[in-house]
């Protein structure tokens, strides 16, 4: 997977985009992985090497992944194609396959720095071609397994670099490349070393890069510039972000709900006989009742009126109060005499429980949710 025209590094990207990168990574899945052989003589895998490899193949590798098989020595060169890792054991056998396991007594020199510039230039193109196309972007990692050393200045610094090689030069063009795409991609590496069965000794390092692309600003007509990272994460990440804030809202609003119905009401009795605005204070969960009238145990609290019966139930459902009359005593609300089950409204009610004479006794209430 290439794009039609190489990229170069890009300027530095802020904190947010960082941020948006890693979850259009999370969100779809899948790593580049690059399994970088040296294909030379010193190096030449034995038992342990073997092992290391087939360990990283069965045992880190996950579905989604792909992967891209690179020998190199002196020369290098990066698959179009990488075999697409689905977690099945023919997976696991075909990128076997691929790895080169035997060394090649006629190779004898490593370009390094040139087996850097070439992999880490196509990872990011790999992603550059994603960002093009709008589709998910991925990590990427390359496992080298090389006694060449990585991340050096110049060829200089190993003896096996070709003597014609332009990265024996710190200045060429190649080296200055290959060391702007060091700089610009966030790179984290681990190193194991591993010895051969002559007791000489290679690395098998890998180095992660994390969720990546090269931001190119250029100035436009209108005093404007025109980038390439933020349009590509609003088109990638404006659906999920709406699902996200839409099951957000949801969840808050139900946890505002189930807030509301665990705490109590606070009701707030006077009886207009006497000369005190609050004369008794109720509280009133949800499900839960209080009688008017006589003491009733099935109630979290009563609230007194002339007679020994129980003339209703102020009864909670979630946000609703309802005045369950129990017929056993005249009571009324807003005027009106109560026979049925009566949704009340307001936070102010006002209740009339005549006695046995038909003399008024009233009573307000108001409600604090």
């Amino acid at each position: 997977m290439t794009a039609p025209t190489k990229i170069t590094p890009g300027q530095p990207l802020t904190s947010l985009q960082k941020s948006g990168l890693e979850w259009v990574a999370r969100l779809h899945g899948g790593r580049d992985v690059v399994l970088a052989i040296d294909l030379t003589e010193s190096v030449g895998l034995n038992d342990e090497g073997r092992n290391r490899l087939r360990q990283i193949v069965q045992d880190s590798l996950r579905p989604g992944d792909s992967v891209y098989v690179v020998p190199f020595a002196t020369e290098v060169s990066f698959p179009l194609q990488a075999i697409a890792f689905n977690g099945k054991k023919e997976d696991v056998d075909r990128i076997l396959q691929v790895v080169p396991l035997e060394r090649d007594p006629n190779l004898r020199q490593t370009d390094i720095q040139k087996a850097e510039l070439t992999i880490y230039q196509n990872l990011a193109q790999v992603n550059q071609y994603r960002r093009q196309e709008n589709q998910p972007i991925k990590p990427q990692s390359v496992v080298w397994i090389t006694d060449a050393p990585l991340f050096k200045s110049s060829g200089q610094d190993w003896i096996e670099t070709p003597a014609e090689s332009p990265f024996r030069v710190e200045t060429s063009p190649e080296s200055q490349a290959r060391r702007q795409w060091i700089q610009a991609l966030p790179m984290r590496d681990r190193n194991l070393p591993i010895k051969t069965n002559e007791n000489k000794e290679y690395n098998l390092t890998v180095v992660d890069i994390d969720p990546n692309v090269q931001e190119l600003c250029t100035p436009a007509p209108g005093g404007r510039e025109t980038c390439l990272v933020t349009p590509y994460l609003i088109k990638q990440l404006w659906l999920p972000t709406l699902i996200s804030t839409i099951i957000f809202i949801a969840l808050l609003a139900t946890a505002l709900k189930f807030y509301r119905l665990q705490k109590k009401w606070q009701l707030i009795v006077d009886f207009t006989a006497t000369a005190k605005e609050e004369d008794q204070i109720c509280y009133l969960g949800h499900k839960k009742r209080i009688a008017i009238g006589e003491f009733d145990s099935t109630c979290d609290d009563s609230i007194d009126t002339p007679g020994p019966e129980v003339r209703a139930y102020l009864e909670r459902k979630g946000d609703k109060l309802y005045l369950v009359p129990t017929g056993d005593a005249p009571i009324h609300y807003n005027g009106r005499d109560i026979t049925v089950r009566t949704l009340i409204t307001g936070y102010r009610i006002r209740l009339n429980c005549p006695d046995s004479r038909k003399r008024d006794y009233e009573i307000v209430i108001k409600v604090k949710k």
